[in-house]
């Protein structure tokens, strides 16, 4: 068993609904425990990504996010695992050690060099300045603010340094077991629509856009310079419903508008040619500490399967 987990602190990560998405699959795959093709349209942290790939079989995968900077640190841990755990161990021997303040000076330091790198920086063409890129994007995931990755709107990193005292910076084990994980697998950069190609009647893909926000609150980060609007939402339900022709078996994941305003119907109309199940789980960042807990969130497919927790 591989066991991989996502390498990544990534808000919206699917750990907690692993179990939903899981039961939703056909049963043909839960009993043969394989999966001929598997694409991700957003990969994102790829927690049910691990998961699949610990737990069945998967002949061919694909994924794609249009975050150029995830796409890097996949690719890196794909093609160089010894070449990143040296520089993550270089750069943790250098953090640890220090007192808060430097430690905080430090980060600093590393996250205006990431920032300034980017300007430079060749994200289409695969060198030995991806492996520094990568590291850094880790390190400053593993000591910033509550693990976001927010962009400004000049496409900066922009998130302080968070409080911990002594964060794990890197999992050796685990990206040697992701770099196993990533073996037989294409990673590409793009918008999710370049999944197309990709997508065929022995296709599972897994659609995990960014959540549509809440409320006017609950839209603090964002992974990329452009955003997720409510056109892009609309603009991906046409695609499923383009790819649902295919014959693949469709899986999608959103928020439930309906928690803050039970006649918000923006999902059940976009989908409504579809099957919709609310699944509990837990907003773990927010703004505001009162407004953590149990919320509902969407599952749609485009087929109908005897699901055991319902």
């Amino acid at each position: 068993m591989i066991n991989a987990k996502p390498f990544l602190k990534w808000a919206g990560g699917k750990t907690q609904i692993i179990s939903d998405l899981e039961d939703r699959l056909t049963t043909f795959i839960k009993h043969t425990k394989e999966i001929d093709c598997y694409v991700e349209p957003f990969v994102g942290g790829g927690a049910f990504f691990f998961y699949l790939k610990s737990n069945y079989k998967i002949k061919k995968a694909y994924l794609f996010d249009a975050n150029k900077e995830l796409i890097v640190g996949y690719k890196v841990i794909q093609k160089e695992p010894e070449k990143i755990i040296k520089k993550l161990k270089i750069i943790e021997n250098e953090y640890l050690p220090q007192k808060f303040e430097d430690k905080k000076k430090y980060y600093y330091e590393i996250r205006e060099k990431y920032n300034e790198q980017r300007f430079n920086f060749d994200y289409n063409n695969f060198n030995n300045d991806w492996i520094e890129r990568a590291a850094f994007l880790i390190f400053l995931n593993k000591t910033c603010f509550n693990g976001l990755f927010r962009l400004n709107k000049k496409g900066g990193f922009n998130v302080p340094h968070g409080s911990y005292k002594n964060p794990t910076i890197y999992n050796m084990n685990n990206l040697l077991k992701i770099n196993k994980a990533l073996k037989n697998t294409k990673i590409i950069l793009g918008d999710f629509t370049k999944s197309e190609k990709y997508i065929s009647s022995k296709s599972v893909v897994y659609f995990d856009p960014p959540y549509r926000p809440l409320n006017g609150t609950s839209s603090f980060t964002s992974y990329s310079v452009d955003g997720f609007t409510d056109d892009d939402q609309k603009r991906l339900s046409d695609f499923y419903s383009e790819m649902s022709q295919t014959g693949a078996f469709l899986i999608l994941s959103n928020s439930d508008p309906q928690n803050e305003n039970p006649d918000d119907d923006f999902f059940t109309t976009l989908y409504s040619n579809f099957y919709i199940d609310k699944v509990a789980a837990t907003r773990m960042i927010n703004c505001n500490g009162n407004r953590r807990g149990k919320i509902n969130e969407l599952i749609i497919t485009n087929y109908e399967e005897e699901v055991a927790a319902l």
